[in-house]
């Protein structure tokens, strides 16, 4: 097989390229532009706001969140699984520093300041040009100080679960731990069992979510923490056997059923007046515990038909898998600076909704083409792989 690891190039191995992890990675990767475009509408808090919000955009933000991030750390425990194919643990850490850390760093102190100060700048916090504001960044932790890492928390504990999570992931790589990972497989292949490695994710979200809610901090939101580094390690563990995902292929059907039947079981409650009230009543840590089945059934579909239909490459492919990792480190700042001005036009919702998604798309493949590609420092910075220097022949013939 083989499998992207964080930037979305191949890992090889002996029984072909594994696309359709790739194919699920770019698309979630993009979804990233209308969920952060659509958050300048919607009625939670961000960095930007439109004058008026819609309650349509609330929605689909709220239906992408059941499964959005979710799945994107499963595929990084994915890739994780195929990079210890040919890494020891020390080279896999080095490799994480490499392409997770110094992008994080690098994103903190270039990529990011440029939200804080158009957020700042629309909230009337701040009056003044970019260069008499960056100073501010290192006043304060956000939101109350301008230091934050905004949308790169997500590099941050792909970090920190890859360090937590490497010595158990090099004992499922020896022959032993092999042995464990084949009985789990003849365990859970069996009709519905896969729902049982939802009861993790349902203990943390209906024991926890209440009272660590978030934002993504390493400190309020131990319920996000620990079910994000369990989707992790599961899909480190899926990946690594082949009856997994044999049987999560056959029952796909069953995953969508169950995904497709939350949204609208929340949609009935709120129509019949009995959405739940937040805090540790019976009624509030059910759904709770019910949306983490529904998150774990989004991501076992999307692995299920992924592997069905999409295993296959395309020039796209190759292309889009190597731009991942920094469209998703330039996406939010592009979105900000292009809604900062279009939420002052006199438009309508869903036409600013719709230029700042295209022009942000555009903006970003722009960058990412022009200079982060094709920059060696830019491509070490934005955690790619360096340039490929081609084979010299003649150098083998000398050797």
């Amino acid at each position: 097989m083989s499998q992207p690891t964080e930037g979305g190039a191949c890992v090889p191995s002996s029984k072909g390229r594994q696309y359709y992890i790739d194919w699920l990675r770019v698309f979630a990767v993009l979804m990233l532009v209308p969920f952060h475009t659509a958050m300048i509408f919607v009625r939670w808090d961000f960095h930007i706001k439109n004058g008026t919000l819609s309650d349509g955009l609330t929605d689909f933000n709220s239906f992408l969140g059941m499964w959005h991030m979710p799945l994107l750390f499963f595929l990084s425990g994915a890739s994780s699984w195929f990079a210890l194919g040919h890494r020891n643990a020390g080279q896999y850490v080095k490799e994480r520093f490499r392409r997770l850390f110094i992008p994080l760093a690098f994103g903190i102190l270039v990529i990011v300041p440029p939200q804080t100060y158009l957020e700042r700048l629309q909230k009337g916090q701040f009056q003044g040009s970019y260069p008499s504001f960056y100073p501010e960044i290192f006043n304060g932790v956000y939101p109350e100080g301008n230091f934050t890492w905004n949308h790169l928390w997500f590099l941050a504990y792909l970090f920190v679960f890859s360090m937590l999570a490497v010595r158990l992931f090099v004992y499922f790589r020896t022959a032993k731990g092999r042995e464990t990972v084949a009985r789990m497989a003849a365990f859970f292949e069996r009709p519905g069992r896969m729902l049982l490695l939802a009861v993790p994710l349902m203990l943390v979200e209906a024991g926890l979510h209440v009272k660590w809610p978030g934002p993504q901090n390493f400190v309020t939101d131990w319920a996000n923490f620990l079910f994000s580094i369990t989707v992790f390690v599961y899909g480190f563990v899926l990946c690594s056997h082949e009856r997994f995902i044999a049987a999560v292929v056959r029952q796909r059907g069953l995953f969508l059923a169950i995904g497709l039947a939350f949204p609208l079981f929340l949609k009935t409650l709120a129509w019949i007046g009995a959405s739940p009230q937040w805090g540790y009543n019976p009624w509030n840590m059910i759904c709770l515990a019910l949306s983490a089945v529904n998150t774990w059934c989004w991501v076992l579909a999307f692995l299920g038909f992924g592997k069905t239909y999409l295993n296959r490459t395309n020039n796209f492919l190759q292309y889009a898998a190597e731009a991942a990792l920094p469209f998703y480190i330039l996406h939010q700042t592009v979105i900000i600076i292009i809604g900062f001005q279009v939420v002052q036009w006199d438009m309508g919702i869903m036409a600013k909704f719709a230029f700042i998604n295209l022009s942000s798309l555009v903006a970003i493949v722009a960058v990412y083409d022009v200079l982060v590609r094709r920059i060696g420092v830019l491509r070490f910075l934005f955690g790619m792989r360096p340039f490929r220097r081609p084979v010299d022949a003649s150098a083998g013939a000398r050797a």
